[in-house]
């Protein structure tokens, strides 16, 4: 009998610390868009919403300078990260070229016991009420990510580091609030479905190729979501 995946609380976890915890809420609102790119951070002003010292707060302002999502401008501060459309591009060309790579690794390296679990996510993300509502795909990160277990599934501890550390915060901020097609939801659903089972059949040429195009079909949903002026929280 398969096993019953649910879906992850959103409550805080009893053991983190008081940095870990503003660290998390901060970087939760700016990659759901509710801190918006571009915006000035006020450590004075986060400090009073939180009800924290600077202490925590800077630690925490500290990490997400590290994951990309706050950048320093010279005289003015910390702000959120805003890319131009030809950075926006440019990372989902990286993305493109190097989780098509993952899946090809995946195909090879994958324990078919992973490959399983990774099948159960999926039909987990399928229950979830913005999905069934056809307006969002389920959006949680880490192990309840289909791109991040795959990248993990590679083997490759250098990939795993680029994708899953260096960027990751960043690729999620831009798929969760960039991709409002309201038929995209579903059509990336098939798509992870397409690209697992290329994984679990051991075609790692086909599993590099459906990446590479669901990748690429989300950059162009993107990039027209900015043509239009939309910004909207969908899957991307």
């Amino acid at each position: 009998m398969n096993k019953v995946l649910t879906l992850p609380s959103a409550e805080p976890a009893d053991n983190e610390t008081l940095a870990e915890h503003i660290f998390r809420k901060i970087q939760s609102a700016i990659v759901k868009g509710e801190i918006a790119p571009g915006s000035k951070i006020s450590e004075p002003e986060l400090a009073r919403i939180h009800g924290v010292s600077r202490g925590p707060l800077r630690e925490a302002l500290h990490r997400l300078e590290g994951q990309k999502l706050l950048v320093r401008v010279p005289h003015a501060g910390a702000r959120v990260v805003s890319l131009s459309p030809k950075e926006l591009a440019e990372l989902y060309e990286i993305r493109e070229s190097l989780e098509g790579m993952a899946c090809r690794l995946a195909a090879d390296r994958m324990p078919s016991a992973e490959i399983e679990e990774l099948r159960q996510v999926l039909l987990a993300h399928e229950k979830d009420a913005a999905f069934q509502a056809g307006i969002g795909y389920y959006q949680q990160e880490g192990d309840y990510d289909f791109h991040y277990r795959i990248v993990k599934g590679s083997g490759n501890e250098m990939l795993f580091r680029m994708l899953c550390d260096e960027l990751y915060q960043l690729a999620r901020m831009y798929r969760i609030q960039y991709s409002t097609t309201p038929n995209r939801p579903r059509q990336s659903y098939a798509e992870h479905h397409r690209i697992l089972d290329a994984i679990a059949d051991r075609d790692g040429e086909l599993a590099e190729l459906l990446m590479r195009r669901h990748i690429r079909a989300s950059r162009l949903n993107i990039e027209n979501q900015i043509a239009q002026g939309n910004l909207k929280r969908t899957e991307a």
